[in-house]
């Protein structure tokens, strides 16, 4: 029971970290003007796509390699059904939103948008199970050293969730959404950390094998909004490099949180 608890703990802190990064929209008095949604939406190309490689990628090659698996194969899988499964949804959304059936909140936001938004909850679904896990199993096991690396991890994980939920609010907010909708639907896309967090610890011994195609299945989804959505919006016809510089930012700030907190 202790594991659970501190499992919902660890995993309830990342969850608040990207309320916090969420709650910068509420600086902005009013939406901004055209030419900074591409700063917005370059800035978060750079974090997904810096995240995709240190946060997911390589963390599921290295899972499947102490499974004795070959490290491409879930990785590479993973990304192949992440990718078609955002195909799909983005048929899937063209679908609802021409005929009107899309929640009243998404049907405010822009297509890129609200494909953003399913990226990043789905990204943030392996990162509640590994922090959970984590956490369950140094507690359980008593090891000080292990008790530390899911601290670490649960710390490094919170902190990257900042500017991935200012990622999400501030480009709501710029189509028009109130600043506590928008805060709102960037906090909730983490919402499902703590849920999965703790469901992976009833399910300790399903959900490790499955760890590696999880996380490159998230990637997967990631890449494939960056690449169709985020960076033709930030970067066509970007002529002052606003777009372009944005998304090196976001990689680079993204890339130091990983690397130095991974």
């Amino acid at each position: 029971m202790n594991s659970i608890l501190y499992a919902a703990l660890a995993t309830g802190f990342t969850f608040g970290m990207t309320a916090i990064g969420s709650a910068v929209v509420f600086f902005f008095r009013k939406p901004s003007a055209g030419g900074t949604k591409r700063v917005y939406l370059g800035f978060a190309a750079g974090v997904m796509i810096a995240a995709t490689i240190w946060s997911l990628i390589i963390p599921a090659i290295d899972r499947a390699q102490e499974m004795n698996v070959l490290g491409w194969l879930p990785a590479t899988g993973g990304i192949v059904i992440g990718a078609v499964f955002l195909l799909v949804l983005e048929i899937l959304m063209e679908r609802l939103r021409s005929t009107g059936r899309m929640p009243g909140k998404l049907m405010k936001a822009s297509h890129s948008t609200s494909l953003l938004l399913m990226a990043v909850t789905l990204h943030n679904i392996p990162e509640g199970m590994a922090v959970g896990l984590s956490v369950a199993l140094a507690v359980q096991s008593g090891n000080p050293a292990m008790l530390l690396g899911a601290i670490s991890l649960a710390l490094g994980i919170g902190i990257q969730n900042m500017p991935e939920g200012a990622a999400i609010s501030l480009p709501l907010r710029d189509e028009g959404m109130s600043r506590p909708k928008a805060f709102l639907i960037g906090a909730l896309s983490a919402i499902v950390e703590p849920v999965f967090g703790v469901l992976t610890v009833f399910a300790v011994t399903v959900a490790q094998p499955l760890m590696p195609w999880l996380l490159a299945f998230a990637a997967g989804a990631m890449l494939f909004v960056s690449v169709r959505e985020l960076i033709p919006e930030a970067c066509c016809d970007d002529r002052n490099y606003l777009g372009t510089l944005s998304v090196l930012l976001g990689f680079l700030i993204m890339m130091i949180l990983d690397v130095a907190l991974g």
